[in-house]
């Protein structure tokens, strides 16, 4: 703008920064797309000499003649939700990586703990046994154990901050009304989605998440693999917990379930879970579409 020129549309690379950038320069009145960094990068491999001056030519020509891929600027509430569900999740892996940690330690001195304990028992199960240990070792264990302690707490506190959120949520409140689908599986899913409204159809969510099989076809040539992994690698992970809790835990009954139950004894317990969670990705999205509860039948 300060060089007195027009914009008519710029694209920005997908990256950490891209969200910020991008709303940045919505609020200065320009048009801005953000575009799939992938996308371009397999674009620009094509370049002889690879520099930041080039790469920017590169992405203005593709700009200009509309060979980009589009990617989603996140809303601030979804933005919010993903700091809350990553921060918990951190949490979450810091906690399990001390109690392994703790565990390791203590087999040094033939010490071996229970595997089903809660973390105040875990915690006082621990500082029993170390009573006899050295001063040294003693001291580094219970340092651990402060540390795992003060993780709790805030992991509590986060959870509670995902009820709160999770109730005063009408869409959340829906997508809970599936078996095996919880507030936190609920809200990454909303938070990934961020405005439903922008896929074609419910099909493509499944894709979009990276639960349906690569494809190889040249000539005579067709070979299906194994899921791409493409998308959002959180929301993959929640949508296959939920699969697997809704085969295996859930007691009630419904058709989606018959159905993971048929396909588990054709294809096995795996395969099916993965295909069960790309069906829960795409009646999720017609949940959020039609703004109706799950139906059993």
């Amino acid at each position: 703008m300060k060089q007195g020129l027009e914009y008519e549309l710029i694209g920005i690379e997908s990256g950490q920064l891209s969200i910020s950038l991008c709303k940045g320069l919505l609020s200065e009145g320009l048009k801005v797309v953000c575009v799939d960094a992938r996308h371009m990068a397999a674009a620009l491999s094509a370049r002889i000499n690879k520099n930041d001056k080039n790469d920017a030519r590169g992405i203005a020509q593709m700009m200009r003649v509309g060979l980009y891929k589009e990617v989603q600027i996140k809303s601030d509430k979804s933005c919010a939700l993903k700091v809350l569900l990553g921060s918990r999740r951190q949490l979450v892996n810091n906690k399990q990586q001390i109690i392994g940690t703790i565990r390791g330690l203590l087999k040094i001195y033939g010490i071996k703990l229970g595997s089903k304990l809660k973390l105040k028992d875990f915690a006082n199960k621990i500082r029993e046994e170390i009573k006899l240990i050295d001063e040294i070792s003693r001291s580094s264990i219970e340092a651990l154990i402060s540390s795992l302690e003060a993780l709790e707490l805030s992991i509590v506190k986060l959870d509670k901050m995902l009820v709160v959120e999770g109730k005063k949520d009408a869409d959340c409140k829906l997508l809970t009304t599936i078996p095996g689908v919880g507030i936190i599986t609920a809200m990454t899913y909303k938070a990934t989605l961020d405005d439903p409204k922008r896929f074609e159809g419910s099909g493509a969510v499944g894709a979009y998440m990276g639960l349906t099989p690569k494809q190889y076809a040249s000539g005579e040539v067709d070979r299906h693999g194994s899921i791409s992994k493409m998308g959002p690698m959180e929301c993959r992970t929640m949508l296959y917990e939920a699969a697997q809790t809704l085969l295996t835990v859930s007691k009630k009954e419904c058709k989606l379930k018959k159905w993971g139950l048929k396909l588990a004894k054709k294809k096995g317990t795996k395969k099916a879970i993965v295909a069960l969670a790309r069906k829960l990705a795409v009646i999720m999205h017609r949940i959020l579409i039609t703004k109706k509860e799950f139906c059993y039948q």
